[in-house]
């Protein structure tokens, strides 16, 4: 990475940060970051743009309401769009008619659709009271007869409106209380809800009409119903009155109906018109917005003409970033110089789509420091191929398979759909879980497991006697050894589960160690590229010693024994796991020895381990107590003046540069001290880690033989019609069982072990950190996924 300074003459701005966007190679660095945001040079710029965007979230907040589909082209890359300041300008002053015009049209709309509510309302009371003085209703004309005195004041004794629904029968006990049950209250369900304008909402209301008598009474009814959201309405007492009046009601209300029918077609129509272009207006304006973001980061030069910006970009792109700078169309020049600088550069690391997934898992531990080995790259081998160790199974590891496999086959078609969360993880994972299915395959292959079930491929190196002899019957081991992976003849034996055990928890060992020590390389590649001699012979040569003097001697133990014969030589194997320990508590004490010699040996390696602890703990703590002495002798004899300066500021001379340089190396050596505990704690706990590659891989073929046996093996039995029907049921919940429970789930747990292998046990060997990640600014990176603007 190389940092570059720009000089751009602010004609040519704009358009030239919209060339270095379609490249997306330079991270600019905030020359500003000293100014407050308002104070920027294009803050006006952003200010007129983010009212744009304003502007269309309320344009696609109102299609939204109205149900209508906004229509994103999947093919179109805002990055290859070309649109001149000129057009952007034409946007800016589309989107506030296009505003001004959907306001007035929603407005009308709210003001009709509150008319047609009180019509509707005037309606609803209109048929109910005509129904209540018609006497249709004899209970209650009969309950009001001694509140209603004469024909004359009975508009004055009623009071009639419409309620919400859940506020009614609060209404009735507030008035039957207030007045003392001086009143007859009756009340009716409006069949369908009224819509409300005011809240964008449609309420179920109810009809009701309360009688009283007392000019003070009715208005305090009304006064109680207003407060509870009631909306009250006179109506006459007189047949004749109320039917002219329900007949303008209803002649009203129809034509509303018309009108309001027209306004709300033309507002559908006019976002109908502007759901077919919003998608790529808010691109534009999200890519014009980036820009004036990006100049906010530039600087001015002294006379104001040209603005002047710094960034990282990949050394081997400088060139093609020059060649930018140089064609323009108005004949202007900028100039490119690379600037030597001391700042930590962010960290890039160039992937594909095939590698990305796999950098991204490796990102989420944490941010690679500058030039240091990136964990990304043997990530892609080993993390499927650890899951793999616990996920072997040939059945499932196809299932996998053929899953991802339409991932990638079809990722073209499915990058241009919407997807949840889950499953744009898995999308996103798709070439991850390939590899992982492919690797399963494999080791399923060498397990011999295809659905807890296996395969007679070869010959096998056993065979069953045709004549028994005793009470137990012992396979006949043949010259030969079965050709590649697990014979099948260990499937069913009564010491099938025994044998696989020993087998997988021993290789669990082997990978945990192969897969440490070759991350413990990387750190001597860190160390060799950033010179470091003191972290190889202080850190690096005692590590990489204590490790294979304990784990890598047992690793050999493992692969001796496997090569000996022992029923021939007619010797029983030794305990491995017996001698190291004794290795540890009783030095130069062999109960069984594995090999000639071996106590020897083993003192030796002993010997080896603990001298490797104190040399973890002070070589490096030793050679910088050396340097900074032969640097308090140095200023001693050379730096008289800076003392004499020093002591005339009051810093105190030599006493408080010899306390600094004390807590300078107590912070070493506490460092150094947990660094040595944490190495020779972790080698042990990280070795035994490995062993849940043994584990999850017993568990996943236990519960598949579990799973095979409960379900399908039951149907192998019966026959005909029953047997039919019996093999189609238990085949179906055998297969959504297995894809269910031991490909997703099971599959998810491996795949989560096999992820804090590489994050813990194999990335703390060498695995620095504390970088930052190079994030050019790159108009393929904006906002495309148009959900997210609301």
């Amino acid at each position: 990475m190389t940092l570059i300074e720009l000089f751009i003459p602010i004609e040519i701005s704009r358009d030239t940060v919209y060339d270095l966007g379609n490249v997306g190679n330079i991270q600019f660095r905030d020359l500003n970051s000293k100014v407050n945001a308002f104070q920027r040079s294009f803050v006006k710029e952003i200010k007129r743009l983010d009212n744009v965007q304003r502007q269309y979230r309320f344009f696609k907040n109102e299609i939204e309401d109205r149900e209508i589909e906004i229509f994103e082209n999947p093919d179109f890359d805002v990055s290859q769009e070309e649109i001149s300041a000129s057009g952007i300008d034409e946007l800016v002053e589309e989107g506030q008619l296009l505003e001004d015009r959907l306001k007035q049209l929603l407005e009308s709309t709210d003001t009709l659709e509150i008319r047609k509510k009180d019509l509707l309302q005037l309606r609803h009371t209109l048929i109910e009271s005509n129904d209540i003085f018609q006497k249709k209703s004899p209970d209650a004309v009969a309950s009001a007869h001694d509140l209603i005195v004469d024909e004359a004041s009975l508009n004055k004794s009623f009071v009639t409106g419409v309620i919400p629904r859940t506020k009614s029968i609060i209404l009735e006990k507030i008035l039957w209380r207030v007045l003392r049950g001086n009143l007859f209250f009756e009340r009716r369900e409006i069949e369908e809800p009224i819509y409300d304008a005011k809240t964008k909402k449609t309420i179920a209301k109810d009809y009701f009409i309360v009688f009283s008598h007392g000019y003070q009474i009715i208005e305090r009814i009304k006064k109680i119903s207003e407060s509870l959201d009631a909306e009250l309405y006179d109506v006459d007492s007189d047949n004749d009155g109320r039917y002219a009046v329900l007949t303008e009601t209803n002649r009203n209300l129809a034509d509303l109906n018309t009108v309001l029918d027209s306004t709300v077609k033309t507002l559908e129509s006019e976002l109908t018109i502007i759901a077919d272009s919003l998608f790529k207006w808010y691109s534009l304006i999200q890519r014009e917005k980036s820009v004036y973001e990006i100049l906010n980061f530039f600087d001015y030069d002294v006379n104001r003409k040209t603005l002047i910006g710094e960034g990282w970009i990949p050394t081997a792109e400088i060139e093609g970033v020059k060649n930018i700078l140089l064609n323009n169309s108005q004949g202007l020049q900028s100039v490119l110089n690379v600037l030597e600088t001391t700042r930590t550069p962010p960290t890039y690391h160039k992937t594909n789509k095939f590698t990305d997934a796999f950098q991204n898992l490796c990102d989420a531990y944490g941010v690679a420091q500058y030039k240091e080995v990136n964990a990304g790259l043997p990530t892609i081998v080993t993390f499927p191929f650890m899951f793999a160790i616990m996920f072997g199974d040939l059945g499932h590891g196809f299932i996998l398979t053929c899953a991802a496999a339409s991932l990638v086959y079809f990722e073209k078609s499915i990058a241009r759909i919407k997807r949840d969360e889950i499953f744009d993880m898995a999308f996103s994972g798709r070439y991850i879980l390939l590899l992982m299915g492919i690797f399963s395959m494999v080791t399923g292959f060498m397990y011999n497991d295809l659905f807890s079930k296996s395969m007679t491929i070869f010959e096998s190196a056993w065979e069953w006697p045709e004549h028994e002899v005793g009470e137990t019957i012992f396979a006949v081991k043949k010259d030969f050894t079965y050709a590649i992976g697990l014979d099948p003849a260990w499937h069913g034996t009564e010491n099938a589960l025994l044998f696989t055990n020993s087998y997988k928890m021993k290789l669990s060992i082997l990978m945990g160690f192969i897969h440490m020590s070759y991350s413990y390389m990387f750190s001597l590649v860190n160390y060799v590229h950033f010179k470091s001699m003191i972290d190889i012979i202080g850190n690096f040569i005692p590590g990489l010693l204590f490790m294979q003097a304990i784990f890598g001697y047992l690793s050999i133990c493992i692969v001796y024994k496997w090569s000996i014969n022992w029923i021939e030589i007619g010797k029983p194997a030794p305990g491995l796991l017996n001698m190291l320990i004794s290795m540890f508590l009783s030095p130069g004490t062999v109960a069984d020895p594995l090999y000639p010699h071996q106590a020897q040996v083993q003192v030796f390696l002993l010997t080896i381990a603990l001298i490797c602890v104190p040399c973890l703990l002070l070589i490096k703590p030793m050679y910088y107590k050396r340097k900074l002495d032969k640097e308090a002798e140095y200023k001693q004899l050379h730096g008289s003046e800076e003392a004499a300066l020093e002591s005339a500021h009051g810093n105190g001379g030599d006493d408080d540069d010899e306390e600094g340089h004390g807590e300078e190396f107590g912070d070493i050596m506490i460092h150094q001290v947990i660094h040595t505990i944490e190495f020779c704690l972790n080698t042990v706990s990280h070795t035994a880690s490995y062993l849940r590659l043994w584990a999850l891989s017993l568990a996943h073929a236990q519960l598949s033989t579990v799973l095979w046996t409960m379900t399908i093996q039951g149907a192998f039995g019966a026959t005909g019609v029953v047997g039919v029907i019996s093999t189609v049921f238990l085949f179906g919940m055998w297969f959504v069982l297995t894809v269910i429970i031991l490909v997703i789930m099971e599959g998810t747990s491996a795949m989560l072990h096999s992820l804090r292998l590489h994050w813990v046990e194999s990335m703390s060997k060498f695995f620095v950190g504390g970088g930052k990640l190079y994030e050019p600014f790159n108009f393929k990176g904006l906002l495309t996924e148009f959900e997210s603007i609301a």
